[in-house]
This record gives structure tokens, sequence and C-alpha cells, in this order.
């Protein structure tokens, strides 16, 4: 059993999808979609609003039929964890910062 007080990678976010989600079939037979979520930065300057752009990574089968059915622009709640995932990329080895959803819903409104 893990010890908490020595971490633990819970990520909750709430914010617009921006863009299309993009469903794929890795070469390693895994399935896979992704999209972007935009959520609002708590931002001490006011009238500055600003965002941050997070990447979202669905796994599961279950958060893969939830995002096949998202729209750019609806609002959605995620809860996954944060992963940093390596590839290679046209000048070398690169990586990227991503949350791997768990639980995905639309937020109504």
């Amino acid at each position: 059993m893990e010890d908490e007080r020595i971490g633990h990678n819970v990520v909750r976010l709430i914010g617009r999808v921006s863009g299309e989600v993009v469903a794929r079939e890795l070469p390693s037979g895994d399935h896979l979609a992704t999209f972007r979520l935009v959520v609002p930065r708590q931002d001490p300057a006011p009238g500055r609003p600003r965002v941050d752009t997070i990447d979202v990574a669905c796994w599961s089968g279950r958060t893969r039929r939830v995002a096949g059915r998202l729209e750019e622009g609806v609002v959605v709640a995620v809860e996954g964890a944060l992963r940093r995932r390596f590839f290679v990329a046209g000048a070398g080895r690169a990586s990227r910062y991503e949350v791997e959803a768990q639980r995905l819903r639309r937020v109504p409104g």
C-alpha cells in the first residue's frame, strides 16, 4: 500500500473542449482518444483573463466513448492523473505532459 503522505497524483479539471477529439489506433494496437481542454486560470490581475490549455488522453473504453461524443466548446469535468509521455519527433526524442482521464463527464450548462 502506498503512503499518501509521500505523494499522490490526482487531477480534477473543468473546462471547455478546444478543437475536435482525435481517435486513433497506435502501432501497438491500443486505442486512444485525445483532446485539448481550456481551463480558466485564477489570475490576480483584474481584467486580464488567462487560460491554460491542457492535453487530455483517454485510454479506457469508457473515457474514449464519452470523448467521442464531445464537441468543441462543450464543458467537461475530467478526473485523472498527470502523466509524462515520451515519443520520437522530427528533432529527436521529446516528452509532453498530459492528463490521463480516468473519469470524464459533460457539465450541464
